[in-house]
Order: C-alpha cells, then sequence, then structure tokens
C-alpha cells in the first residue's frame, strides 16, 4: 500500500462486510532484502507512515512485519534484521497508538530451517517476539492427497506447544487445477483446530502463477474462477467450532533462541533502531557530500560507496547481522552514507583540499553547520503524534485481547476477501 494515500473507503467497505485486515508493512522499494540485508531510515520511515495510515481503523486486525524474507539457509542473517524491525514495530505501536495491534511474521516452508525461524521470532524479551506467527504451506495438492500424507499433519506437530496463535498465511497448491481445496476440511475441522487458527487462501485475483479465485477484466468488473466456486462450496458446508477467550486458559512458555549454526547465523544483537535525527545531525556537520548529480542516480550509489570504500574505511556506516556489529551511521540512507564517506575521504586523507571533494562531479562542498558530528549517532526521532490521523472512538476499538477471536471471524468466514 501507499501511506501516503487515503484508504477510507476501502477500509470501510470491509468494515461494512464484517472483514479484517492482515497488512504486510514492506513494499518492495522499501524492505529487507535477503541476499543483502539492511535496515535503513527508508524502511522504517515507510514502515512508520504505515503503521500511521491503518492503526485508527477499528478493523485492522494485525501487521507482518515481513513474508519468507529469509527462505533457506542461506539467508538466515536477514531473519536478524526483521526482528530488529519487529521490535521497532512493537515499540512504536505501543507508544503512538490508542490499542494493542499484534504483529507478525509469515513464513515459508523450507525443511532446513522452518523449525529455526518458529522459535527465532518466538524467543528473547517480549518486545522482540511476534504476537502471531503465519506459515506458507503448498503440501497438500489434489484429492488424492490426505492430512497425514500431505504433510499437514507433521506441521501440526511441530506448533502443537507453540505459545502464541498459528494460521497458515498462504496455503492452496494448484499443480492440480482446478482447486477443490480438500485441505479446508482438515484446517476447519478437528485435524487441525486445536492447534491452528485457520488459514488465508493464495489469492484473490489471477495473475500468471494462475492461484487466481475471480479474474479482474480490463473495466474492473470481476469474474468467479473455478476455484471461487470450489471453494465457496467447501466453505458453506463447515462450521468450525472455536474456543471463547475467557475458556481459554492454559499458559504455553516461549520458545528456546536456536543455536547459531553454519546453517543458522544471525547474531544475538539486533541492528540499532534507524533514526532520521542522527543521520541529518550527521550531515549538517559535512563538508563534503554527494552531488546532485549522485543523489539523482540512486541505481548507481552502490557502485559510487565500493570506491569510496576502497580508499577508507567505511566501517561507520556498514552493518554485519552475522557478528552483530554495526557503525554508528549504518542505519542513514545511501545517499547520506555517500556523504559521509565522501567527507571521511576528503577530511583524513584529502586533506581538506577542495580537488579530493569531487569524485568526477559526485561530490562537492558545502558550508557545514556544524563543527563535528560528536552527539548526533545517539540522536532518536520522537513520533509527531500531532500530525497522525485521528483516532477512531472508542467504541468502535477492537480490544487488545479480542485478537483470537477477531483472526477466528477473518479465517472463518471473511478468508475469500483477502
Amino acid at each position: 500500500v501507499d501511506p501516503s494515500l487515503n484508504h477510507d473507503d476501502c477500509m470501510k467497505a470491509l468494515e461494512n462486510a464484517g472483514m479484517y485486515l492482515i497488512l504486510d508493512l514492506m513494499v518492495p522499494k522499501h524492505s529487507i532484502v535477503r541476499n543483502n540485508p539492511e535496515y535503513d531510515i527508508n524502511i522504517w520511515n515507510n514502515v512508520r507512515s504505515t503503521i500511521d495510515a491503518f492503526e485508527r481503523y477499528p478493523n485492522t486486525l494485525g501487521f507482518f512485519v515481513g513474508n519468507e524474507v529469509t527462505n533457506d539457509n542461506k539467508t538466515t542473517v536477514a531473519s536478524g534484521y526483521v526482528k530488529a524491525l519487529l521490535r521497532d514495530t512493537k515499540n512504536y505501536i505501543a507508544s503512538t497508538s490508542s490499542r494493542k495491534i499484534p504483529v507478525g511474521y509469515a513464513n515459508n516452508d523450507d525443511p532446513d530451517i522452518r523449525l529455526q525461524i518458529q522459535s527465532y521470532f518466538n524467543c528473547g524479551k517480549d518486545e522482540e517476539r511476534i504476537d502471531f506467527f503465519g506459515i506458507n504451506l503448498y503440501e497438500w495438492c489434489g484429492v488424492s492427497t490426505t492430512y497425514k500424507t500431505s504433510g499437514y499433519a507433521e506441521r501440526t506437530k511441530d506448533i502443537a506447544s507453540y505459545s502464541i496463535p498459528v494460521f497458515l498465511s498462504e496455503f492452496g497448491c494448484n499443480l492440480v487445477t482446478p482447486r477443490t481445496f480438500p485441505e479446508v476440511k482438515s484446517i476447519l475441522g478437528p485435524d487441525m483446530t486445536d492447534n491452528w487458527s485457520g488459514g488465508i487462501v493464495y489469492e484473490w485475483s489471477q495473475e500468471d502463477n494462475n492461484y487466481g479465485l475471480v479474474q479482474v477484466k480490463p473495466d474492473n468488473t470481476v469474474s468467479l474462477l473455478p476455484d471461487y466456486t470450489n471453494l465457496k462450496t467447501v466453505l458453506s458446508n463447515l462450521h468450525p467450532t472455536g474456543v471463547k477467550m475467557n475458556a481459554f486458559k492454559e499458559t504455553r512458555p516461549i520458545s528456546t533462541c536456536p543455536a547459531i549454526t553454519p546453517t543458522w547465523e544471525p547474531s544475538e544483537k539486533l541492528a540499532p533502531t534507524p533514526s532520521s535525527a542522527a543521520c541529518d545531525c550527521m550531515m549538517s556537520s559535512l563538508s563534503c557530500v554527494a552531488s546532485d548529480q549522485a543523489v539523482a542516480a540512486t541505481e548507481s550509489i552502490g557502485t559510487l560507496l565500493n570506491t569510496v570504500c576502497g580508499m577508507t574505511s567505511c566501517d561507520d556506516i556498514s552493518s554485519n547481522g552475522k557478528t552483530g556489529v554495526y557503525g554508528k551511521y549504518s542505519f542513514c540512507s545511501p545517499a547520506q552514507k555517500l556523504s559521509y564517506m565522501y567527507n571521511t575521504y576528503y577530511t583524513n586523507i584529502g586533506k581538506k583540499a577542495a580537488a579530493t571533494c569531487n569524485f568526477n562531479g559526485m561530490a562537492k562542498l558545502q558550508v557545514a553547520a556544524k563543527s563535528s558530528d560528536q552527539g548526533c549517532s545517539s540522536a532518536k526521532d520522537t513520533p509527531n503524534l500531532e500530525s497522525k490521523p485521528g483516532k477512531p472512538n472508542a467504541g468502535d476499538q477492537v480490544k487488545g485481547d479480542s485478537f483470537m477471536v477477531a483472526l477466528a471471524v477473518l479465517l472463518g468466514v471473511s478468508v475469500l476477501a483477502l
């Protein structure tokens, strides 16, 4: 979603239909990249803006802080950055929202690391643990598969003692089409309702991967596909029995953090919270900064950074989620990092000679407002509560302890809308 736009009409339409929204906070331009993970102010500022835009709606049920970011045993370091974002998201909601909104993570079904991820996001401090866990599961394909032969029974054993709600954040294998969704009888029946909180069918509108329930036409009209009708038929014959919140008395322990191994590498030390105040303060202390031409060439900034980092140490702007070492400006934007490194070279190696602040037109001189960056790295952002959209009336808000009830409504009744 674009948090700068108004979403009132959409959210009201969902509310009128009794539907709740779980929203992924990541977008393509501002997301943690699994193969080269970083967590910077661009990601964090977009996440905060999205929370601000949606926390006021009473039918915002929860937020995903990531979806399949780590998807194999070679990208596990990325999970550390996701967990840092999770920490900051939960703290931000706690400090700015009038109600508690759950935050979760959606995981793929990689057999090498599924249990490590499951434990990792449910271990440690409360502020670093997810409130719900989603599993994207495509192991049940066609009517010849059963609950036991599909792998669903084994996945149920995996989460049987998990301390937080778990649901299928994606399901609906399409190796056999049209899909008849035999797995729904287990998901919303005795096989799974003691351990799972339902599931979300992938996906609503048809794309090239052929998972759609409906076809959205160029004129924005919608036609129903066979998968839609088949799913509706299965759902109409099911009447899942839930558990009332005040009847659930069991207390389960949180998970133990997985051990660091060659195939599970994220450091226990998480990346710091990005701070625009710190980066802006640092920028005001620089005499040599990236030129307008360099800032505009966003796709080339990585190459420019590699060049200057070959000439002087870039430790102050680097982060390493495997060793847990994070430079004091590791969370600044790429353009700000480039400016910092140009100034470092200009000051330390170039001896403040004007010619050394050029880099083929990619750097320029400016008058620094501060004599040094002392104290900048510890500057923190403060939430601008005055600029946030108006809160819903207290009577319209979903209570924090209604999560399980609302999730049951979402997954048992309104799955098609999402």
